[in-house]
C-alpha cells in the first residue's frame, strides 16, 4: 500500500491570527516532515472564500512551490475543482508541474461540493456534474494527443494544425489522473474513463467496499486509449487519522477536534456528493465511539494498522490519504505523523514498494522508517 497526507490548508480559527497567512507555512512544514518520514504523496486541496475549511486558491502554484522544496514525495491535487476551471489550463499546468517536480505529479479532479464557492465565481452549482462530464474527455484528449478542436455546450477550444499543447509532461503518456467520487454516477465515470478513484473521508467501511466493487466493474468498460492512465485501477481512500501510544491517549488527544470537524460537515456547508455522503452514511454517528468503529482511523499503531488492513482486504484500497484537520495542534499532528510512518505503514507496505522507496532515499528495505529525534523537527 501507499500512504499520502492531506492537510487541506485549513486554519485553526482559534489560534491562527486572521487573515490566517501562517497556515501555509505550517502545512509546508508538515509536508516536508512527511517527506522525511517516507510518505508517498502530499495531496493539495483547492478551496475558496472560507476560513472554516481550507485556504488554497490555486493548487498548481503551491505544487510548483513544493516541487522546489522536495525531492522524493509525489505531489498531487485532491482535488482540482474541475467545473471551476478551464480544462485546457488544467492540462497545461499539470504537465508544467510534472516537469518542475521531475515527474512526481498526480492530478486529482472533482466536481466540487461547496455551493458558496460556485456562487463566488458566479457559476451554476447544479450544473457542475454536466460541466465536469464535458470537461473530462476533453482534458484526457489534451493530455494524450496534445490537440483538440472541441465545440461543446460549455467549452470551445481549437488547438490544432501547427499548434499543440505545451509543455509535455515527463510521465508518459501523462501524469496519473484520479477522480473523486461517492455517488454511483461519479464512480461509474471513474471506472469507464479509466481514472484512479478517490473516496470520501466520511464513508463507512461497508459502503466503501460496495463503491470499490462498482468501480472495478466499470473498469471493464474503459476504452483502450484510456487504459494507459497510470492511475487506472488505483483506489485511494481518504481517512481522518490520529495515532498515539494507546487507543485511550488517541481519544484524549483527538476527540474534541474530530467532533468539531464533523460538526462543520453537518452544519450545511457541504453540498453535493460529500454533503450527501455525510448525511446518509455518517447519520447518527455523532459520538467518538461510533466514528471510531468504521469511519475514522484513530488509536494505537496496532488498532490503526488493523483498520487499514481491513480497508485493503475488504474495500480494495491501494492507498490511504491520511487527513489531518488542524484542531490537534502542530506538535501532536507531527507526533501522529511520525507514529504512523514508523509503526503503522511498515506493517502494510509490500517489500517491493519498500525497496523502491529505499532506492529513492526513503525507508529501508526491511520496511522500517528510521525514527528521528524530536529536536530535529523543523
Amino acid at each position: 500500500m501507499r500512504f499520502g497526507i492531506l492537510f487541506t490548508s485549513h486554519p485553526n480559527t482559534d489560534t491562527d491570527p486572521y487573515p490566517h497567512r501562517d497556515v501555509h507555512a505550517r502545512v509546508t512544514r508538515e509536508i516536508l516532515r512527511a517527506e522525511e518520514l517516507g510518505y508517498d504523496y502530499a495531496w493539495l486541496a483547492e478551496h475558496h472564500f472560507s476560513n472554516e475549511y481550507g485556504i488554497m486558491p490555486d493548487v498548481f502554484v503551491y505544487a510548483g512551490y513544493l516541487a522546489a522544496l522536495t525531492r522524493r514525495i509525489r505531489i498531487g491535487t485532491a482535488v482540482v475543482t474541475l467545473p471551476l476551471a478551464n480544462p485546457l489550463r488544467v492540462a497545461e499546468n499539470a504537465a508544467f508541474v510534472d516537469i518542475l517536480s521531475g515527474g512526481r505529479f498526480a492530478l486529482g479532479l472533482g466536481s466540487g461540493y461547496r455551493k458558496y464557492e460556485f456562487d463566488g465565481f458566479g457559476l451554476d452549482f447544479e450544473a457542475r456534474r454536466e460541466v465536469q462530464e464535458e470537461a473530462l474527455p476533453l482534458l484526457m484528449e489534451l493530455l494524450t494527443t496534445k490537440r483538440t478542436a472541441h465545440r461543446g455546450t460549455h467549452f470551445r477550444f481549437k488547438v490544432d494544425g501547427a499548434y499543440e499543447l505545451f509543455p509535455h509532461a515527463l510521465q508518459t503518456p501523462h501524469p496519473p489522473v484520479f477522480l473523486a467520487g461517492a455517488t454511483e454516477r461519479s464512480i461509474a465515470v471513474a471506472g469507464r474513463m479509466g481514472f484512479g478513484l478517490m473516496l470520501s473521508s466520511w464513508t463507512p467501511f461497508a459502503e466503501l467496499a460496495r463503491q470499490t466493487a462498482r468501480y472495478r466493474a466499470h473498469l471493464e468498460e474503459t476504452p483502450p486509449p484510456l487504459r494507459a492512465n497510470p492511475a487506472r485501477g488505483e483506489v485511494d481512500i481518504a481517512r481522518l487519522v490520529y495515532v498515539a501510544e494507546t487507543d485511550a491517549i488517541a481519544r484524549r488527544d483527538s476527540e474534541a477536534g474530530i467532533l468539531r470537524h464533523l460538526s462543520h460537515f453537518a452544519s450545511g456547508h457541504t453540498s453535493g456528493y460529500l454533503g450527501t455522503v455525510q448525511e446518509k452514511t455518517v447519520g447518527s454517528r455523532t459520538g467518538y465511539e461510533a466514528l471510531a468503529h468504521d469511519i475514522i482511523l484513530h488509536g494505537s499503531p496496532q488498532t490503526v494498522a488493523e483498520k487499514i488492513a481491513h480497508l485493503r482486504d475488504a474495500a480494495g484500497a491501494t492507498s490511504i490519504m491520511v487527513h489531518y484537520p488542524p484542531w490537534y495542534g502542530l506538535e501532536k499532528a507531527l507526533a501522529s505523523l511520525e507514529l504512523f510512518a514508523t509503526q503503522v505503514a511498515p506493517k502494510l507496505r509490500t517489500r517491493e514498494a519498500a525497496r523502491q522507496l529505499a532506492a529513492l532515499g526513503g525507508s529501508e528495505p526491511e520496511l522500517e522508517v528510521p525514527p528521528r529525534r524530536r529536536s530535529e523537527a523543523m
